[in-house]
C-alpha cells in the first residue's frame, strides 16, 4: 500500500568536463546548463517493495539537462590588500609641524601632487643664511670695489686689496651653499632670488606626492610634530590599478600551487563579477599554530573597485580539464554507514537504489567517480524521500 506521493525530479547523468584534481581540500567545480532532447514524466510513489512503482502517470513532463562543468580548481577564503609593492609611506624629509593636510583619505592624487605641508624650522634656518649670505655678498663686492679705486690711487696697499678680494670670494662661496641647502627643501631659484629680494623668509616645505595613485592611509593632522623616517608615514599613496589577494592554505594543498598560476576572485560586493589574477608569492614557512602557508596573488583591477580588507573566495586551476560525472546535491543520499546512494530509473516510474562514490563537491554539485553512467536517469529532488520511504517499507 502506498504511504504517499512525492514529485520527482529527473535529470540525465551526463560527462562534463572538469579540470585536473589536486592534492588536498579546496576543491570546486563551475557548472553551466547544456539542454538535451529528453523528456520523462513520472510521479512516483512507495510500495512495500524494495523498487519503487509509480501511481498513474500525471502527465507532468520534467525537461532533462546535462551539465557542463568547466574545471576542477583549489578554492579558498583569502583577503583583499593594497599592493605593497606599488605603495609608498610618503614622509616629511625636515623635521617640523604639519601647517595644512590637504589630501583626505581615499583621494586619487596624481605625481607632484601637494599632499601637506610643513611648517619648518630647518628651511627657516636655511632661508636665513641664504638672506645672510646674500647680504654678505654684497656688502663684500662693494667694499672690494671701493679698494680697487683707492689702489689706482696708491691710497692703500696691495695687502688690504688682496684681503678684500678674498673676502668677496669667500661670500660668494658661502652664497653658492646657502642656494643649495634651500634647494633641497624643493625652492627653485627663483624663489630663492625672491626671498633674497624682499628679504622675507618663507617656513612653509611642501610635501608632495612622489607617484600617482590613490591615499590608502593619512595620519597627518594640523600641528603635528614629524621628523624624517619617523612612522607612522603622515601618508601613504598606493597604485590601486592592482591588489593583492592574500589566502594562507592548510599545508596539505601546497603542492597544488605554482608561481604565476591564474586566479580568479570574488568578493560579496560583486557577486557577478569576477577579477583576473596570478599567483606571485608562496610561503616559505608554515605557521606552527595554524598549520597553513602564504598564498599572495596579484589581481587586476583597472576600476579601482577592490577594497583592502574586503573577504574574497577564489579558484585556481592546476591543471587541463578532463571528463567526469556531475550530479545535483539533492540528487545524492547518505546512508546510515556513510555511502552515499543514487535513485536510478529506465522508465521514469521504477527505481533501483545504487551506491556511488563521489568525489569533489562545489556550486551544489557532487562529481561522481564510480556507480553512474553518462546518460543515465536519476532522481535528483526527493532522494532522500526515497531512502526513507524504503527504510519504512522494510520494516
Amino acid at each position: 500500500m502506498a504511504r504517499g506521493k512525492k514529485t520527482i525530479a529527473l535529470w540525465a547523468v551526463a560527462a562534463v568536463a572538469l579540470a585536473s584534481f589536486a592534492a588536498g581540500a579546496y576543491f570546486a567545480t563551475h557548472v553551466d546548463d547544456v539542454r538535451i532532447a529528453a523528456r520523462v514524466s513520472a510521479k512516483a510513489a512507495t510500495d512495500t517493495g524494495r523498487a519503487m512503482s509509480n501511481h498513474p502517470d500525471t502527465g507532468q513532463s520534467i525537461e532533462l539537462t546535462e551539465k557542463d562543468a568547466a574545471a576542477i580548481k583549489p578554492a579558498a577564503v583569502g583577503s583583499i590588500d593594497f599592493n605593497q609593492d606599488m605603495t609608498v609611506q610618503v614622509f616629511t624629509p625636515y623635521q617640523g609641524r604639519i601647517a595644512n593636510p590637504f589630501a583626505k583619505l581615499g583621494d586619487d592624487v596624481t605625481k607632484g601632487q601637494t599632499l601637506f605641508t610643513i611648517d619648518s624650522p630647518d628651511l627657516v634656518q636655511a632661508s636665513s643664511t641664504l638672506i645672510s649670505a646674500a647680504g654678505v655678498l654684497e656688502l663684500t663686492s662693494r667694499n672690494l670695489a671701493r679698494l680697487q679705486g683707492l689702489y689706482q690711487t696708491r691710497s692703500i696697499s696691495q695687502k688690504d686689496l688682496e684681503q678684500a678680494a678674498s673676502d668677496q670670494q669667500t661670500a660668494e662661496g658661502a652664497l653658492r651653499a646657502a642656494r643649495d641647502a634651500v634647494r633641497l627643501f624643493g625652492r627653485t631659484d627663483a624663489d630663492m632670488d625672491r626671498m633674497i629680494k624682499e628679504r622675507r623668509v618663507d617656513p612653509i616645505l611642501i610635501v608632495r606626492s612622489p607617484v600617482s595613485g590613490r591615499v590608502s592611509a593619512r595620519n597627518a593632522a594640523p600641528g603635528l610634530y614629524v621628523q624624517p623616517g619617523n612612522p607612522p608615514a603622515p601618508y601613504s599613496v598606493a597604485d590601486v590599478s592592482t591588489m593583492w589577494m592574500l589566502a594562507n592554505v592548510p599545508e596539505s594543498d601546497v603542492t597544488a600551487f605554482r608561481l604565476g598560476q591564474p586566479v580568479r576572485v570574488k568578493v560579496s560586493a560583486y557577486p557577478d563579477h569576477a577579477f583576473d589574477g596570478r599567483i606571485t608569492t608562496i610561503g616559505l614557512t608554515v605557521d606552527p599554530n595554524t598549520r597553513r602557508v602564504l598564498v599572495r596573488s596579484e589581481i587586476q583591477d583597472p576600476r579601482h573597485e577592490l577594497w583592502a580588507g574586503m573577504f574574497a573566495t577564489f579558484v585556481i586551476q592546476t591543471g587541463d580539464p578532463v571528463r567526469s560525472l556531475a550530479l545535483p546535491l539533492a540528487g545524492v543520499a547518505r546512508e546510515g554507514d556513510g555511502t552515499m546512494v543514487v535513485w536510478v530509473t529506465t522508465d521514469g516510474r521504477r527505481f533501483t537504489k545504487r551506491t556511488v562514490k563521489i568525489g569533489l563537491q562545489y556550486d551544489g554539485y557532487h562529481q561522481i567517480l564510480e556507480g553512474l553512467q553518462p546518460g543515465e536517469v536519476v532522481a535528483t529532488d526527493g532522494a532522500l524521500f526515497l531512502n526513507n520511504a524504503l527504510a519504512i517499507a522494510n520494516k
